[in-house]
């Protein structure tokens, strides 16, 4: 068992069993009495459903690819494409965007690439990953480069860029849960960009 910065919080190897007087045996031997256990094992991108060796593509340590801008295998498309790879971004919306230039490129308003443009860009974003150190299964993680994807999807389809409001309260909420991760939820300091949230908003209804 090892303590954590967390007074509540200690990491533990491996369970071995769960035992009727709901014990929890580690494979270290050490037992706990719980409640409940949570399987928090993350996403694991799986597609049973392709043959990978014959379509050219993989799922190598949870990097799917080769993929022009986390959308499209570039010796596949506009025929193959993914939508909802990334993490750590404004998930919906983003989406939405994903979805919006898949629709474009497919009714012949947007144009990809050729072939070996996008090939070239896959591999220059590989190459700049493993300079950063960065592994493989961080390939879809946008974290601080969020924004910079959102705009340069919506650009691709004449769309308005991610608003300032709620780029801002993305940016305040992962501060928040890093600054107070016991107490996120309840508390907070970017009441201030609801008003302005609510006010674009409303032009909708």
């Amino acid at each position: 068992m090892q303590r954590t910065a967390r007074p509540n919080l200690w990491l533990h190897p491996m369970i071995e069993r769960a035992e009727a007087d709901g014990s929890v045996v580690f494979q270290d031997g050490n037992r706990v009495k719980a409640d409940a256990i949570m399987h928090c094992t993350g996403y694991k991108y799986s597609f049973p459903f392709l043959d990978e060796e014959a379509v050219g593509m993989s799922v190598d340590d949870n990097r799917v690819g080769p993929l022009y801008k986390h959308v499209f295998p570039p010796h596949l498309a506009p025929h193959i494409s993914f939508i909802g790879l990334p993490f750590r971004s404004v998930l919906f919306p983003l989406f939405e965007l994903q979805s919006n230039w898949v629709a474009g490129i497919l009714s012949g308003r947007i144009k990809l690439p050729s072939q070996e443009e996008m090939t070239e860009d896959v591999a220059k974003f590989y190459s700049e990953m493993e300079a950063r150190g960065c592994p493989k299964g961080l390939t879809h993680d946008l974290g601080a480069c969020t924004f910079e994807y959102e705009d340069w999807v919506a650009e691709q389809c004449g769309k308005e860029m991610i608003e300032g409001w709620r780029k801002a309260m993305y940016l305040a909420a992962r501060k928040n849960i890093a600054d107070r991760p016991e107490t996120c939820r309840d508390e907070w300091e970017d009441a201030h960009l609801l008003q302005e949230a609510y006010q674009d908003v409303s032009k909708y209804f």
